[in-house]
Formats: C-alpha cells, sequence, structure tokens
C-alpha cells in the first residue's frame, strides 16, 4: 500500500534518528578506546596536584616540579589521543598575530575527573608568532609542546615598579613536542614562546586563585622584556598594554 506523507515523514524522521543514535554512541565508544590507561592516571595525578595547590597543601613550586614530572612520564601519543588532537587540529584558521587559543573538552568517559580544578586551552600558532611576553599574578601554569618547535623564554619577576618590571632570564631555548615548562608566583614567573615551525601547538593548564588573601587580578601582565639592562644579569622591562606588547612581539 502506498504511504501517506504523514507516515513517510514520520519513519524516515525516526530512522534518521536512530541513525544518529548510533553515531553519537559510536562516537563516544571511539574516545572511550582511545583513552590510554597513562592519560587517564596523568589527567587525575594533575587535577589531584592542582586541589592540593588550592589546597595550600603543596607550596607553588613544589607543584611545578611535580607537574613538569609528571608531563615527562606520559607518551605524547597519549596526550594527543586524549584531546582527540586530530580533530581538533584540523581546519585551524591560525591568526596572524599572536596565538589562536582553542577551547575543548576531555571526553566523559568512566574513570576521568568530570570537576577540574584547572583552566585548559591550546594555544595554535604560526611560524614566527607568538604567546607574546607576559606574567601573571596568583597563578601556576603549565606548558606542554603537542606539535612544533618553539623558542621558550622564561624570566623571575623580581619588583615591580610603577612602569616597569624588574626581571632576570632564567631560560632561553628551543622546546620540541613532548617537552614543557611552568610558571608560579615564585620561579619562573614570566613567559614568552614563538614558534620556529609552523603549525606550532601547545596545551595550557592553569590553575587560578591559589592564595585567598591575595587580591591581585589573575590576567595578563604584559611587558617588553628587552629592556634596560641592570646589574647581575637583570634587565627593568617596561610595562605594556595588550596592543603594545602584540604589536612588537606578538
Amino acid at each position: 500500500m502506498p504511504l501517506s506523507r504523514r507516515q513517510f515523514t514520520r519513519d524516515t524522521l525516526g530512522t534518521l534518528l536512530t541513525f544518529s543514535l548510533l553515531e553519537t554512541v559510536f562516537q563516544h565508544d571511539l574516545l572511550a578506546g582511545e583513552v590510554r590507561p597513562a592519560a587517564a592516571r596523568w589527567l587525575n595525578d594533575v587535577n589531584q596536584l592542582g586541589a592540593e595547590l588550592k589546597g595550600q597543601k603543596l607550596e607553588q613550586i613544589q607543584w611545578q616540579a611535580k607537574v613538569e614530572e609528571l608531563f615527562r612520564q606520559v607518551p605524547l601519543a597519549d596526550v594527543l589521543a586524549l584531546l582527540d588532537f586530530d580533530r581538533l587540529s584540523a581546519g585551524v584558521k591560525f591568526v596572524d598575530n599572536g596565538a589562536l587559543s582553542l577551547r575543548f573538552k576531555f571526553p566523559e568517559v568512566e574513570g576521568l575527573p568530570t570537576n577540574l580544578v584547572f583552566g585548559k586551552q591550546i594555544f595554535a600558532l604560526k611560524k614566527d608568532r607568538s604567546v607574546v611576553p607576559h606574567g601573571h599574578n596568583n597563578m601556576a601554569t603549565a606548558f606542554l609542546i603537542l606539535k612544533g618547535d618553539l623558542r621558550g623564554r622564561h624570566y623571575d619577576r623580581l619588583k615591580d615598579e610603577p612602569e616597569h618590571y624588574i626581571i632576570r632570564p632564567t631560560i632561553d631555548r628551543k622546546f620540541a613536542p613532548g617537552e614543557c615548562s611552568t610558571i608560579s608566583d615564585y620561579k619562573d614567573n614570566v613567559h614568552w614562546f614563538k614558534a620556529i615551525t609552523e603549525p606550532a601547538f601547545i596545551f595550557n593548564l592553569h590553575v587560578m586563585g591559589i592564595n585567598p588573601e591575595n587580591s591581585e587580578p589573575t590576567g595578563r601582565l604584559y611587558l617588553d622584556p628587552v629592556g634596560e639592562k641592570l646589574a647581575g644579569g637583570m634587565v627593568r622591562a617596561k610595562k605594556l598594554s595588550y596592543e603594545a606588547c602584540h604589536k612588537l612581539y606578538g
């Protein structure tokens, strides 16, 4: 018997919904299968360290050492699978100045934490583009190079002046995929990454509001690290606006 238009529409929609549901289940199963045990342990451990840092159970420099140790232990391939990096990085429209920030979610599968105490993003850069020089207040941050080579520079921020920061260079080297660095209020707390190759991707996590008694805003503090040379390897670095810093170094 010929189908009525209403019945045809109902049956067609039912079939489409069934295929859509199957596709969704398949995608979730695929993600769950790609979450390797080492990556799951790594994510849980990183989250636990963040909780201990915010709970004042870890000093910031201790957190840096432990996070860097965790980053060295987990295979990069496992982290890339956890991030679903191939899908995330496909078709990225890079910006001509500075770094593009990619937001993402970890897969919701058994064994992974659901309430993360840290923020996260992935920076995507063209060659010669930068995560411009900047520091923070009351924030601890970790970087993991996912793809590409970058020149990474860090500085200790020793003193704040009305128009300048007094800084001292601590790190200046090439960072390759799988390598990491960290910052805190007490060590290497100004950083600057410039892409040597294209494309370059950096995973970033950040724990904010570490010290509840510190009322300073956690936003970026931009500066020009190529400043006046002082005794003892120190530099008087001029404070910059977002626009001025990206014009110079983006």
